[in-house]
């Protein structure tokens, strides 16, 4: 059909892009025209699509449609019009013109909620149900016949933001499109509005959002999450007009300690607690309100509202008290704490020159002209909060004599430490003994909301999207340093936590992560070299869900490149492992990022990664996991917004074959699968020997599986730590029955350990045939699985080595160079390794390929990793 778009905004944008893609012809786009020379999303992209764009700034003049406008439509020729979201008046020369006549989506349950602001009234009058309507447009507000509706559950804590995030947005450009498809089919109803349980209600503005404490609290909820965020709901309280955000319903909170907030009207005061402002209605029921804004546009935290302006004072050190008495000197007057920068006479190119002058003398501050005028008098200009960290402490670990780890244990979110939404925690647990370490927040999907928030609203109106490259850089450096102050401890938690023995702790979780954060702090200042070349920018909101085998490295090889570029991120660690994160989350506070930069949300995949996975306002998502997560998350990347997707998954690695001329030594001395308890995405799990060598390299990897030390990873001389935790332990388990029952032979291993905590032997397997369970699915533990080949014979290797559809790594052990090339150059996987394995470098591209993935991180391209006598090297390929 040929097909007018008339509307606006992101919405109307995807309603156009399926549009095209079902086979229609736009044969114009009506939108609104540019502000402040920006275009309208649907406009701009139509544009680009050479589509014929209008952007009439009205179409009716005193009463009438204006000719000219209306004329310019209807050569357009268009057989349907389609109003996605349209904030004009069209008149009805425009709306009856087409032959199939004109649709409108509206995001109610039509009759209900007639008018403007509907999903916020459909809040405040607590339906139960939420939904849209496409409707036939006539002379009518929002009267026309039926065409399609579609409705969802309305949640207990829904926002406007919400509903339509989850909902009303990707289910409405869906419904939209159907409709448009019942059309071109000669399929679509024309059902008769009822009159019966119409409503109509007007425009929702700031003047009429003031709350009626005379309610009982499940009202005064529905209003409050019905205004939030626009236009929001506010109350006098000392004075001023206060805006209330984040209302939860809440029941048995802890009030102890808590301070008493006269609010007027209300039944009984507030509350001012930790968790928040506790509020009160008629019926004596709570309610929880999350933040407050006042009237100059300041938010805070409720938790905050007694203690603002108030924070801990900063000790300076002697460097620092020179430096600030270095800015005291004044040509003009003396200046004392309380000078006024602006009522001294200061205006807006002096607030430029101040900034340019403090960042001259002192190299590395981060400043921006907002923070002059926020905090105009010399003493608020010199910071005077410090970081609020509730910690755990965990004393006399046996890393250190008498060392002291401390505990961040909530979410990080805009700069600071919250508890999740309704106070919900878990227990993380120890796999040494398999006690709890401590309680950790449990984040909500209304968390990732305010999450994604504070790094969409630092990426475009805070310091680091207009902080230059080599700032950033400067910032990620001294972050890698203080990460590196802290490695001790650092390692001491990722021990505890996921069970990795120290020392590899140490040098590999904490170690490389330290490397990355100053490989790509250097590849900022790198990039400046290349701008008159070419122009790259950073995308926006990036989510990375890491996974629990190495929680801290993974952290670091994904965030640090999306910091590099000027990225901003929300980072949901493993479920089972959250607490270096958190303790990153710290020293990247202490380190001096803007709020909002870097947000760290523990919680579950199925909650938070899928929220962020769905989530329309995160540009990019990096995930490291199973290969069917994996396939469901590009699947809700792109029916979400189409969102930028990398995926290094798991998946049976391809084979490492070891030939006959091998150095045996090396080739036993690499058999890598035990390496970090097997935990390792690219484990050698699966090995094909030349049958000739075969059982004397059995016999040679057996008498080194003796030697391994099982026991504490926090003792020095430990080499074989406890599986990650009690679900991997049973699979574990049970893959090595299966593969006794198939018939492969047991050559040692196969069980848990006798001892407390989630231990299991190193296991090797022979006889291992190819159409067995064992050697096509991955054990995820340290599990070695080998199978003969027939001497010399290449072709059959390689073969039986790409018989998979997984390829992330894969290896070979010969000395001869030229058979070395060709198996290297055959097996289909992101890395290979000739001579050695498990090499990793920050600067050596890690990725894989077919179901194990694609996008790189650390680089772009295929890695092969090279060893022989007096030659080592790694070469992007």
């Amino acid at each position: 059909m040929k097909i007018a778009v008339i509307g606006q905004s992101v919405f109307g944008l995807e309603v156009f892009k399926e549009l095209r893609k079902e086979g229609h012809q736009i044969v114009g786009v009506f939108t609104i025209p540019d502000k402040d020379g920006k275009a309208d999303p649907l406009g701009a992209e139509a544009e680009k699509d050479g589509v014929p764009v209008f952007k009439f700034p009205r179409w009716r003049l005193k009463g009438g449609a204006i000719p000219e406008v209306v004329e310019a439509y209807k050569a357009t020729g268009a057989e349907l019009n389609v109003l996605p979201f349209c904030s004009q008046f069209i008149p009805m020369e425009v709306i009856d013109h087409p032959a199939r006549g004109s649709i409108i989506y509206h995001p109610s349950l039509l009759p209900r909620h007639r008018g403007a602001s509907a999903i916020n009234w459909t809040l405040i009058h607590g339906d139960r149900k939420c939904g849209f309507t496409v409707f036939w447009a006539d002379d009518g507000l929002d009267t026309g016949p039926i065409l399609l509706q579609r409705e969802c559950d309305v949640e207990p804590d829904d926002t406007v933001n919400t509903l339509y995030n989850r909902f009303l947005f990707p289910e409405g450009v869906k419904g939209t499109v159907d409709a448009v498809r019942l059309i071109a089919e000669g399929k679509a109803p024309k059902i008769v509005q009822p009159e019966e349980g119409a409503t109509y209600e007007g425009i929702q503005k700031k003047d009429k959002a003031k709350i009626d404490w005379n309610q009982p609290s499940q009202a005064l909820h529905n209003w409050i999450r019905g205004n939030d965020k626009v236009p929001g709901a506010w109350a006098e309280i000392d004075g001023q007009k206060i805006t209330f955000y984040g209302s939860t319903l809440v029941d048995n909170i802890a009030t102890a300690g808590g301070q008493s907030l006269e609010i007027p009207g209300a039944s009984r005061p507030g509350l001012v607690t930790k968790a928040g402002l506790v509020l009160f209605g008629n019926d004596g029921k709570t309610l929880l309100v999350k933040n407050l804004q006042f009237e100059d546009g300041k938010m805070i935290a409720a938790a905050q509202y007694f203690s603002r302006g108030t924070g801990t004072s900063v000790e300076l050190t002697e460097n620092e008290k020179a430096f600030a008495d270095q800015m005291r000197v004044s040509k003009e007057r003396a200046i004392d704490d309380s000078t006024d920068f602006f009522k001294s006479g200061a205006a807006s190119m002096d607030v430029v020159r101040l900034v340019e002058e403090v960042k001259l003398r002192a190299s590395g501050c981060q400043l921006q002209n907002e923070d002059v005028y926020m905090n105009p008098t010399f003493q608020d200009f010199v910071p005077d909060e410090e970081l609020v960290v509730d910690y755990v402490r965990i004393v006399r670990l046996k890393t250190s004599t008498n060392m002291t780890v401390r505990l961040p244990h909530q979410l990080f979110v805009n700069g600071e430490f919250v508890d999740a939404e309704g106070g919900k925690t878990y227990k993380t647990i120890n796999p040494t003994d398999g006690m709890p370490i401590c309680d950790v927040s449990l984040a909500q999907v209304r968390d990732v909301d305010i999450a994604v928030a504070a790094a969409k609203d630092a990426f475009e109106e805070g310091e680091w999207g207009k902080m230059n490259p080599r700032d950033r850089g400067r910032l990620i450096y001294k972050l890698a340093d203080l990460m590196e102050e802290h490695q001790e401890e650092l390692a001491t938690i990722e021990s505890m936590d996921s069970g990795a023995v120290y020392t590899l702790a140490l040098k590999t979780h904490v170690g490389m992560s330290i490397q990355t954060f100053r490989y790509f702090a250097g590849c900022v200042f790198i990039t400046l070299w290349c701008f008159q070349c070419s122009m790259k920018e950073p995308i926006g909101v990036c989510a990375i869900v890491i996974p629990w085998n190495y929680p801290l490295m993974m952290l670091a090889w994904k965030t640090a490149a999306c910091l590099a570029a000027g990225n901003t991120v929300v980072l949901k660690p493993a479920q089972v492992t959250p607490l270096t994160a958190v303790k990153f989350a710290e020293l990247s506070a202490r380190a001096g990022f803007p709020k909002g930069v870097i947000n760290i949300l523990p919680g579950s995949g199925a909650l938070v990664g899928q929220r962020l996975a769905d989530h329309p306002d995160v540009r990019k998502l990096g995930f490291t996991g199973s290969t069917p997560v994996g396939k469901h998350i590009m699947k809700s990347c792109a029916v979400s917004n189409v969102k930028k997707v990398s995926l290094e998954l798991g998946g049976k690695s391809s084979a490492r074959s070891i030939f006959s001329d091998c150095d045996m030594e090396k080739a036993v001395g690499e058999c890598a699968v035990f390496f970090n308890k097997g935990e390792n995405c690219i484990a050698a799990g699966r090995l094909f020997v030349e049958e000739n060598i075969h059982d004397h390299y059995v016999q040679r990897v057996v008498d080194e599986v003796k030697k391994m030390k099982i026991g504490d990873p926090l003792d020095r001389s430990t080499d074989h730590g406890p599986q990650n935790h009690k679900a991997h332990l049973d699979k574990l388990v049970e893959f090595c029955q299966t593969g006794v029952q198939e018939g492969a032979t047991l050559v040692c291993g196969g069980k848990q350990v006798a001892r407390p905590g989630f231990f299991f032997e190193p296991t090797i397997f022979t006889d291992v045939q190819d159409h067995m369970f064992i050697a096509k699915e991955e054990s995820f533990g340290p599990i070695m699985i080998l199978s003969k080949f027939k001497s010399g014979d290449v072709e059959e290797v390689l073969r039986r080595a790409n018989a998979t559809e997984y390829g992330l790594a894969s290896g070979v052990f010969t000395r001869d160079i030229g058979k070395a090339l060709l198996v290297s150059e055959k097996l289909n996987a992101g890395t290979v390794f000739v001579n050695t394995y498990n090499k990793t470098d920050v600067a050596a591209p890690f990725g894989g390929f077919k179901q194990s993935g694609f996008g790189k991180d650390l680089g772009k391209r295929r890695c092969l990793w090279v060893e022989f006598p007096s030659h080592r090297f790694s070469r992007p390929g």
